[in-house]
């Protein structure tokens, strides 16, 4: 399955770059992400609860980055393993260039999914793929606007929660790819 798209960051490329390597930054923008823990300087373990239509598991995964060229890019590699409800596994190019003040953000996701996930279908794998996804950029774009808002100003979006429905590692995006991309990043 492939996975491909672009969004303008709200943010220069230095402090999306940055935002991107930020595990409690990503932990907070992915929808039912546990835990995500740098375990070196370019891996992260993560523990992330989704539901795809009648397939609800947690999903324990490892994301290594690659092709490291800050802050330009890189190749986020992963694989979750969700018990009976099965695995993903794949990679995404993630490429950032500046627009003036903003970012241009380009991912392109490959990943494989076995186990009942597999079975679910890919129109509902599919979609929600572009739900997580979806919900990852906006959670990203809202944390950024925040942090650039002025002290004691109320930010243009409320930052989603797992537990209000908001939210996908990038990276993952990029992940929701890649943690759907654990597997955002893997579902697709």
């Amino acid at each position: 399955m492939e996975l491909q798209g672009e969004r303008l960051i709200p943010a220069s490329v230095d402090t999306t770059w940055a935002s991107l390597n930020d595990p409690e930054v990503l932990k907070a923008c992915i929808a039912g992400c546990e835990s995500l823990d740098r375990t070196g300087d370019d891996s992260l373990t993560a523990v992330v609860a989704l539901k795809v239509g009648p397939v609800s598991a947690r999903f324990k995964g490892n994301l290594k980055m690659t092709n490291v060229q800050p802050p330009s890019g890189y190749t986020i590699n992963f694989d979750g393993q969700g018990g009976v409800a099965g695995f993903g596994k794949g990679s995404a190019d993630v490429a950032l260039t500046a627009e003036g003040t903003q970012t241009r953000l380009k991912y392109n996701a490959r990943a494989q999914v076995g186990g009942k996930m597999a079975q679910v279908g890919s129109r509902l794998i599919d979609a929600a793929a572009g739900k997580i996804t979806e919900d990852f950029f906006k959670a990203f774009e809202a944390h950024l606007q925040a942090n650039a808002a002025p002290a004691g100003a109320v930010p243009a979006l409320p930052v989603a929660t797992a537990a209000d429905g908001g939210i996908a590692k990038v990276w993952w995006l990029i992940g929701a790819m890649v943690l759907l991309a654990i597997l955002y990043f893997v579902i697709r």
